[in-house]
């Protein structure tokens, strides 16, 4: 049974800089989409970037030009870097790969993460 597991949550002051690494186990994902998102205390989960096999990137507009997203094929693996983060990036991210409809929608992931945390102070 395949499965992702996020890391490289933490804490950091606003301004700073995180990188989210997910790791996909079982299986190849290298044709497959992989994607982020988020779900901020009080808030709906919500999409933040997604890679397809071609190296096409998608991300929502409060992250795009701070975060960028990439894939590693031969470890299977996708990042998230996060620059510039503000408080309002506080929230656990989630890693999910193998999306059956559009890219935005978390539930169409086959494969989904526990989370990881993300807390920006300000």
């Amino acid at each position: 049974q395949a499965q992702v597991e996020e890391s490289g949550g933490g804490l950091v002051q606003a301004g700073g800089s995180l990188r989210l690494s997910c790791a996909a186990f079982g299986r190849t994902f290298s044709t497959n989409i992989m994607g982020w998102f988020r779900r901020a205390p009080g808030k709906e989960r919500e999409f933040v970037a997604a890679i397809n096999w071609t190296g096409g990137t998608y991300y929502a507009d409060s992250v795009k030009g701070r975060f960028t997203i990439s894939r590693d094929n031969g470890k299977n693996t996708v990042y998230l870097q996060m620059n510039s983060l503000k408080p309002e990036d506080t929230a656990v991210y989630y890693c999910a790969v193998d999306a059956r409809g559009h890219y935005s929608d978390y539930t169409t992931y086959r494969y989904r993460g526990q989370g990881t945390q993300v807390t920006v102070s300000s």
